[in-house]
């Protein structure tokens, strides 16, 4: 059962956001925290669209909403696939790719809806009493971030070792230093670089939407009610080229990762015939 520790008197006022998410409850012994409650919120509201969708049967001649949807989908595929350059490739790349824009764009969107960040509650957090906010946006907590990012970069190498093989994959990052000592020096970089990719992807994404929750406390501070509407559009904007940067680094990433190393093999082969 859901409880709290919080005292139940809710209030609506501005409170500066924090680098870490606020626990607001209990289940059992799980911890509740306001950017897991508003994650929550987002797969309920993609899983509505999608029941919805499915009891429309797919239907030779769509209703509003099926053509809505189709519309969403052929859109982003083509776009994907423009990028990618192969069809075939876009298929086996799009439900993940397509999965992780669509569910960073509602998380990033729902994080500027009336309540979110205004919405309050007095708890203690980290070892001080604040009004802590009920709802914020999934992303502004760099564990959700990173979570994504681990998701995208481990796929990635999934993807690699189906295409290519688990040792041929392998081999692009470990390579025997008495057989190709400048080949094995590349393979630890491509290695670390993997690994960055972690980094960059959680921090970018975090940094984004921490700075825009900062833009607009600052802003609704100062000149409250209007001057904060166009930073709310601006916010709109960001949440969706952030998303769109996330789920194209990791469409190129896949690419390179099933068909860059067999390009590399093919020309380190070259070498070797007289």
């Amino acid at each position: 059962m859901f409880t709290t520790s919080r005292r139940l008197s809710f209030v609506t006022s501005l409170t500066a956001p924090t680098l870490a998410s606020e626990t607001i409850g209990y289940l059992g012994a799980f911890d509740v925290r306001n950017t897991m409650l508003m994650a929550w919120l987002a797969m309920i509201l993609l899983t509505i669209i999608a029941l919805a969708l499915w009891k429309t049967k797919y239907k030779q001649i769509p209703g509003r909403f099926q053509c809505l949807m189709e519309i969403v989908v052929e859109g982003l595929f083509d776009f994907f696939d423009s990028v990618v350059g192969d069809r075939e490739q876009t298929r086996r790349f799009f439900p993940l790719v397509a999965t992780i824009f669509i569910f960073l764009l509602i998380g990033n969107w729902m994080g500027i809806l009336p309540g979110v960040g205004s919405i309050t509650i007095e708890g203690i957090h980290e070892g001080h009493t604040i009004a802590i906010p009920v709802f914020r946006s999934m992303n502004a907590d760099v564990n959700m971030t990173l979570a994504i990012a681990m998701i995208s970069v481990t796929m990635t190498q999934v993807f690699g070792m189906t295409a290519l093989g688990l040792f041929p994959y392998a081999s692009k990052f470990f390579v025997p230093p008495w057989r190709d000592p400048i080949g094995s020096f590349v393979g630890i970089l491509e290695l670390i670089a993997e690994c960055a990719k972690i980094i960059s992807f959680t921090f970018r994404l975090f940094g984004n939407i921490f700075a825009g929750e900062v833009l607009l406390v600052v802003i609704a501070f100062l000149m409250p009610y209007i001057a904060p509407l166009p930073f709310l559009g601006l916010e709109l904007f960001v949440g969706l080229i952030q998303a769109l940067v996330f789920a194209l680094l990791t469409l190129v990433f896949l690419q390179m990762a099933t068909a860059a190393h067999s390009g590399a093999e093919h020309d380190q082969s070259a070498h070797f015939v007289p």
